[in-house]
């Protein structure tokens, strides 16, 4: 395919991408409410059952690697439309499971489709604008991240009642293709070309070259761990919540809430105000709100003012920081090569979920009866994310570099 032909096909609406990427989130939580369900049904136990989410985020985030790279040498609409093929057949696999072996390989291979979205929204968006306008758009595309996940287990939940826990994955299936009915009709090709025909070998050099360029980590481990900061919340709130405060889980339900709504919220005021501010401003202002949100966890923990409210306003402050800074970080990482836009996508997604994974497992190692592990390494997790965005910024001053784009 030449350049000619890239550029005579029309690029995607924001909704259609907006959609593609819900996929991936709503398949990872709607059968969430039917997995007691499963235990009888399939006749095994929970510890078993609780693979299918475990491996979902595995591949989820393995995938992300391979994907990108694809699409830089084979173009984004086959891959995205190769991705969503593989996510109807993970589900229907998942929908007419006969056991849990079975369940748990659809899974994977509903991951491995589904993620296609997360990094192909943000690859295609990048393709077309420069990075301040990608980051609006990137912060209007993050949001469902956050909505979908939300409303999944409500929507599994009423499916379990009326059906059983097989509906969620319908659903899943009807909605990938219908959003696969608007790419094939829709979605141009935004690669600008030329499409390098490149082994598996050169790929991984890809990677190693982009591991290599400061430009390209200064993002990505910002990124990382702004959004570790997170997982170790979600690695150790229900417990910290829950068995060391006493709350309901209902209870712990409603609080969570808190962190989705000022993390949209940041989205928003990412989406409105990226291209006036500029998302060198943004990430500043996000990383210093998020570190704020850490200094103040640590403050009501140690003079003993810890409570629910105050813990799960301290994620509240951080979950505002990340909306404002994690979508301009993410177009600054996929801006870093534009030879490797895909590659870039896929791999600062990767170390994403793979940072996020880590500070989940040290907090659940380390909490027992204080809240202080999980604190610590939230407050850790944004100090980093701040201190490597500084020495970004202190790195562009010395180098005499003033905009990015």
């Amino acid at each position: 395919m030449d350049v000619a032909a890239v550029k005579s096909r029309n690029p995607p609406s924001l909704s259609l991408l907006i959609a593609l990427t819900a996929a991936g989130p709503l398949a990872l939580n709607i059968f969430i409410p039917s997995m007691p369900g499963m235990v009888t049904t399939l006749g095994t136990d929970y510890a078993t059952v609780q693979l299918t989410l475990t491996l979902y985020l595995a591949a989820m985030g393995g995938a992300q690697i391979i994907i990108g790279p694809i699409s830089d040498r084979f173009g984004r609409r086959p891959a995205v439309i190769g991705g969503m093929l593989l996510f109807i057949a993970g589900s229907l696999a998942c929908a007419f499971a006969p056991n849990i072996e079975t369940l748990i390989i659809g899974r994977v291979v509903q991951a491995a489709g589904g993620c296609t979205g997360m990094v192909m929204s943000r690859t295609i968006i990048r393709d077309m604008h420069g990075m301040d306008k990608a980051a609006s758009m990137i912060g209007y595309v993050t949001m469902v991240m956050v909505i979908a996940p939300i409303l999944a287990p409500t929507i599994g939940g009423f499916l379990d009642s009326q059906f059983d826990w097989r509906a969620g994955f319908h659903l899943a299936v009807a909605y990938a293709a219908v959003v696969l009915l608007f790419i094939h009709v829709f979605l141009g090709e935004t690669h600008k070309g030329p499409f390098r025909a490149e082994s598996a070998g050169v790929m991984f050099l890809n990677f190693l070259g982009l591991l290599g360029q400061f430009r390209f980590n200064r993002h990505a481990l910002q990124i990382a761990f702004s959004s570790g900061a997170f997982f170790a919340f979600l690695g150790g709130a229900p417990y910290v919540s829950i068995n060391l405060m006493g709350i309901t889980p209902a209870q712990y339900g409603f609080f969570f809430m808190f962190g989705g709504v000022f993390y949209m919220l940041g989205n928003f005021i990412t989406g409105r105000k990226s291209e006036k501010w500029g998302a060198k401003r943004l990430i500043t202002l996000g990383t210093s709100i998020g570190l704020s949100g850490g200094a103040f966890l640590i403050v009501v923990f140690t003079t003993g003012g810890l409570t629910p409210f105050t813990l799960f306003g301290g994620m509240a402050i951080i979950a505002l920081g990340n909306g404002l800074s994690l979508p301009s970080g993410t177009a600054g990482a996929v801006s870093a090569d534009p030879i490797r836009i895909g590659a870039a996508s896929g791999l600062a997604g990767f170390m994403q979920i793979v940072t996020g994974a880590l500070a989940s497992y040290i907090v659940g190692l380390l909490l027992s009866d204080s809240a202080l592990p999980m604190i610590a390494v939230m407050s850790i997790c944004v100090t980093l994310a701040f201190g490597i965005h500084m020495t970004g910024l202190w790195v562009d001053r010395r180098s005499g570099l003033r905009t990015e784009h």
